[in-house]
């Protein structure tokens, strides 16, 4: 173990040895879950190692939460068709691999048996596949030549409309040609429309003025928190807030589509409370890289409104802003009295976000708000209360008067 702690690791490298360590502690308390299970195993597919190739402190915890499990699966859960087999193999490599020095006394390991394979996925026939292949090809010229009887009636039909249309087009033309013969100018008017044109098209014309509602906040779902491998400050949360499969800087945890997100509450916040939580998040920031790792959100939290003069030491106190109770990943949170569709991502010189978050407050019930005295591009001096779309208000759990970021 003391050479795998000494390994070193880039950054992605690490950070995703914190995630698959967060995993095993699940896998300690719920080593039967099989939706942990069916991604770890797909993962180790084509994978030696947690890493690829390269060992690390991830597989020896990995190994440590599943090993007393495992030694009592059914034959059907190690290699059935709906089996666990990479994982077998990677307990398996783990405790017999000198590298990573678990020593592990024969009478403890997971006993393997290799001829014990209930399961193998069928391998395709290529010669099947090819004859297949030339059926269709033969079915498709068969149907092809049954449709040749016809084929003389269309081509008929295609001449006659063609020496139709050349009829008509020799018409035009020399219809234009005795215009022009005459001294009928045709074209000039057409040149004065199409000046005109571009006129009324300027009218409709309307610019959106800015609005807090064009800043994307939803509800999010902290699967899970880790320390920043390379800044002191920083937590890298994984956070599940309603993205569909496939949305640019996403991934899947844990069967839910997730975006990776920096923030500074290392010290400020215990992790264990960033663990598993509902959050508010805004969602259409422009992704920005923080210390090696792309964040592609941003956590509300709020803190203490400081006074004139006074410096952001950054020490707290930090409250997270939590939405109503049952609220689901993805719930559109927004201001009363400034509703509307959000923008896809921010533009940056547009700064919409700095412009409107001076408005974002708590009150005296500790809701959240945001307060238009004091934000005069807002338009109003209303204050909204931020709430989902299920008209719940989210709060936070002390901070009074607190400025939320």
């Amino acid at each position: 173990m003391a050479a795998l702690e000494s390994q070193k690791l880039t950054p992605t490298e690490e950070t995703e040895v914190q995630q698959w360590i967060t995993t095993s502690e699940r896998l300690k308390s719920s080593p039967s879950d099989t939706s942990i299970l069916d991604k770890l195993n797909s993962h180790l597919t084509s994978r030696t190692t947690l890493l690829g190739t390269k060992p690390s402190k991830a597989d020896v915890a990995i190994y440590e939460s599943l090993a007393p499990a495992v030694k009592s699966w059914t034959p059907e859960q190690r290699t059935g068709e709906h089996g666990h087999p990479h994982i077998l193999r990677h307990l398996d490599f783990v405790q017999n691999s000198g590298v990573f020095g678990l020593k592990v006394d024969d009478a403890e390991k997971v006993k393997v048996d290799l001829d014990e394979v209930l399961y193998v996925k069928p391998p395709v026939d290529a010669k099947a596949e090819k004859e297949r292949l030339k059926k269709e090809k033969a079915a498709a010229t068969a149907a092809t030549a049954a449709g040749g009887e016809g084929g003389i009636t269309a081509t008929l039909v295609d001449r006659t409309k063609a020496v139709a249309e050349t009829v008509v087009n020799a018409a035009v033309e020399a219809k234009d040609v005795a215009a022009a013969a005459v001294g009928v100018a045709t074209e000039k008017p057409k040149k004065e429309k199409k000046e005109k044109a571009p006129k009324p098209q300027k009218a409709p014309a309307v610019t959106t003025p800015p609005s807090p509602h064009l800043i994307d906040l939803r509800v999010g779902h902290i699967l899970k928190a880790i320390k920043h491998p390379e800044a002191d400050s920083l937590y890298v949360s994984t956070i599940a807030m309603g993205d569909k499969p496939g949305t640019d800087d996403t991934s899947e945890y844990e069967g839910q589509v997730c975006r990776t997100v920096c923030s500074g509450l290392n010290g400020l916040i215990p992790l264990e409370e960033m663990q598993d939580r509902k959050v508010v998040v805004v969602a259409n920031l422009k992704p920005v890289k923080m210390r090696g790792i792309k964040s592609c959100a941003m956590v509300l939290a709020a803190s203490p409104k400081l006074k004139e003069g006074e410096a952001d030491d950054h020490k707290g106190p930090v409250e997270l802003v939590a939405p109503p109770e049952g609220a689901p990943a993805g719930e559109r949170v927004t201001f009363e009295g400034w509703r509307g569709e959000p923008e896809g991502v921010l533009n940056p010189k547009k700064k919409v976000w700095e412009t409107f978050q001076p408005g974002f407050t708590t009150t005296d019930d500790l809701e959240v708000v945001f307060d238009g005295k004091l934000v005069k591009e807002a338009g109003k001096e209303e204050v909204g209360k931020l709430t989902t779309a299920s008209g719940g208000v989210c709060t936070v759990k002390t901070l009074k008067g607190a400025t939320v970021r």
